[in-house]
């Protein structure tokens, strides 16, 4: 950002220079808005209308400037005790761009995760809400088997799904990823300069803070249940593939009355 900020400042420093060969009308212009404001806050000003036509915000990407300095440059994430977990050396030989893209990755699965852990829970015994099929007659037992029972029950489910998860990726693409050169290497930025990672603009409750400290704090928060829900459903989904038993079933919460005969596919 500041050396967007330097090409700005060379451009509106240079603005006399080349109104002198423009008609009066642009130099006096010219001549008003140094009268008015001082060299940087025209500079700021210029950076302001730029960026927001660029979708930049000019205080950085929701506040964020990177930060060579800090770890992953200084993108919230970290917290204690571990501020600066990075056991393989990821973050080490990653420049700016790949920290991004890391960031990017990290949020979507963890989202996803989080989405997934609900989607299994509520699912199982002994809430059972299961609103692509009906259950009412039987028990349809561990998460992990209900693909089972949809490719029976409805199987355009699955082209539903695919057109869905397709959209949304194509938007989130669109959003934030930058489009390839035509006969480039596949090699440079794959995100786009003025995207933050995960910022998709998808906030229908309004809750996304206007300041980078609160915004910092959330997006923490969202990383930390990010994470452990990756870990909880890569838990729960070994669980059931091993004993076959529903969650709330296997902690004792619920009683087990699955039977696996009673499915369309066996294994």
């Amino acid at each position: 950002m500041q050396l967007f900020q330097q090409i700005v400042l060379t451009t509106v420093l240079a603005i006399p220079a080349v109104s002198a060969f423009a008609p009066s009308t642009t130099k006096g212009a010219t001549s008003k808005l140094f009268a008015d404001e001082t060299a940087e806050e025209a500079v700021e000003a210029v950076v302001e209308e730029i960026s927001t036509k660029l979708n930049v915000p000019a205080g950085g990407l929701n506040g964020w400037e990177p930060d060579s300095s800090k770890f992953a440059f200084g993108l919230p994430g970290t917290i204690a005790p571990f501020p600066d977990f990075d056991p393989l050396g990821f973050a080490d030989t990653a420049d700016v761009i790949q920290i991004k893209q890391f960031r990017e990755a990290e949020t979507t699965h963890g989202r996803v995760a989080m989405l997934a852990v609900l989607g299994l829970l509520v699912t199982e015994q002994p809430l059972s809400f299961h609103p692509l099929f009906d259950t009412a007659g039987k028990d349809i037992g561990p998460a992990i088997r209900h693909l089972d029972e949809v490719r029976a029950s409805t199987p355009f489910f699955f082209e539903l799904l695919a057109v869905g998860i397709g959209a949304a990726e194509f938007v989130r693409s669109l959003r934030g990823w930058e489009t390839p050169a035509p006969g480039g290497d596949g090699k440079g930025s794959l995100l786009k300069e003025g995207y933050y990672p995960g910022d998709i603009g998808f906030d229908p409750f309004g809750l996304k803070p206007d300041n980078f400290e609160e915004f910092s704090a959330m997006s923490t928060k969202e990383l930390q249940n990010g994470r452990l829900a990756m870990l909880g459903i890569a838990g729960m989904v070994v669980q059931e593939f091993v004993n076959g038993k529903e969650i709330f079933v296997n902690l004792g919460l619920a009683p087990d009355t699955f039977d696996p005969s009673s499915l369309p596919v066996k294994f």
